[in-house]
């Protein structure tokens, strides 16, 4: 998967810059790509949905948005909705003078539909059910009306404007249970939530992440085992390791992945940075002179990796085409979410792993190279290497 905008990209004609790019996304390899949120927005990056019903965004207009729908199918790429069902801002005062109803959005809620702790909107629904995002009035997922208009929502995205798949941010905020039930109602080809939780700190960063990465796949099997996570685990490790060369911390007690990789690879969805961790916010950047490191491991591994905008387009033709050429090798070597991982050495200077037996990564300053015959290098980068037989 591509993420493909990054938090600027509301201020540019975004559906036609990525509908330009659509045949260079396909041929690098890229088989879906996530789009920002397409629904009207207090904010213009999409994040304070109000009108659940207009298309009309700052990244462009409802045609605009279809016309490059229709293109990326063309193009055999599958777009991702961004699904933002945690809070809506509302369109209109209701009780006590608050902003907490909505009117004239062919999805009309009132005070019922929110939930009843922030008393700055005097929701009368029920509590929450996940951490809140005091912003905006948060939606009582348990309300039957609210799960009926929100699964005829995604039917109409999916079915009718042409989403074939679904990203549903700020996943924390209400039960995994709900994400469930609105993926069943339009079965999406691919669907990822965004379960992004501390990971486990006391000096620095713990060794042991183990309970962070449970909670993770708690909220997958919340949902029925019917969504994939964005991988936080691997990505806090991982940039850690690199950033560090502590690359000791990339196996676990057991031997296996450190992360949500090492315990459900297929419901993984691995990332280096996004519009929230990178970009121009930066809440938790990957250090950028090993960015292409990180690209190296998630490349080459289990789980569905995720290729940040930015990194691809914006940073350069060398990390473009060391990550094309990693993308190259996962498909030559027929490298899938489920693809058998072993790792054959993880100390403070190298990190070294066998995928499927037939594609061999390194990282870090130390020499290695796979043992056997028929290994070729396939592509390399300062302090990683990848061989393909």
């Amino acid at each position: 998967m591509m993420q493909g905008f990054n938090w600027e990209s509301h201020k540019f004609e975004w559906y036609s810059v990525v509908g330009e790019r659509a045949t260079q996304i396909r041929d690098a390899g890229f088989t879906q790509i996530w789009l920002p949120p397409c629904t009207d927005s207090l904010a213009p990056e999409g994040y304070l949905p109000r009108n659940l019903r207009s298309l009309d965004t700052k990244y462009g207009t409802e045609q605009q948005l279809r016309s490059l729908i229709g293109t990326l199918r063309e193009n055999n790429i599958l777009p991702v909705l961004d699904a933002v069902l945690n809070h809506r801002c509302a369109t209109h005062q209701g009780n006590g003078g608050k902003w907490n109803r909505w009117e004239g959005t062919g999805m009309d809620w009132g005070e019922w539909a929110i939930t009843n702790r922030n008393k700055d909107f005097m929701g009368e629904g029920g509590d929450p059910t996940g951490d809140e995002f005091w912003g905006s009035p948060n939606i009582d997922h348990r309300e039957p009306r609210v799960q009926e208009s929100l699964c005829e929502w995604i039917k109409w995205l999916t079915h009718d404007v042409g989403f074939g798949g679904i990203r549903f941010d700020f996943s924390k905020g209400y039960g995994g249970e709900f994400t469930g039930k609105y993926v069943r109602a339009c079965m999406p080809e691919f669907a990822v939530g965004e379960f992004w939780d501390t990971l486990n700190y006391g000096q620095g960063l713990e060794y042991d992440q183990d309970a962070h990465r449970q909670r993770i796949v708690d909220w997958i099997d919340a949902t029925g085992g019917i969504c994939t996570a964005f991988d936080f685990t691997t990505k806090g490790i991982l940039q850690e390791a690199c950033g560090r060369g502590e690359f000791w911390r990339l196996v676990d007690k057991k031997g296996r992945a450190p992360g949500v990789i090492g315990l459900w690879p297929a419901r993984a969805v691995t990332f280096i940075d996004n519009h929230d961790t990178g970009s121009t916010q930066s809440h938790w950047p990957f250090p950028s002179n090993k960015v292409c490191m990180g690209y190296a491991y998630i490349l080459t591994h289990p789980g569905t990796p995720s290729v940040f905008w930015d990194h691809f387009f914006d940073w350069g033709s060398d990390l473009r085409k060391q990550i094309t050429g990693l993308l190259e090798a996962r498909k030559a070597m027929g490298v899938h979410a489920r693809s058998k991982l072993e790792i054959v050495a993880a100390t403070d200077s190298v990190y070294a792993a066998l995928v499927d037996d037939k594609l061999a990564v390194k990282l870090g300053h130390d020499n290695w190279s796979p043992s056997g015959d028929g290994w070729k290098v396939s592509v390399s980068g300062d302090q990683w290497c990848v061989w393909t037989r």
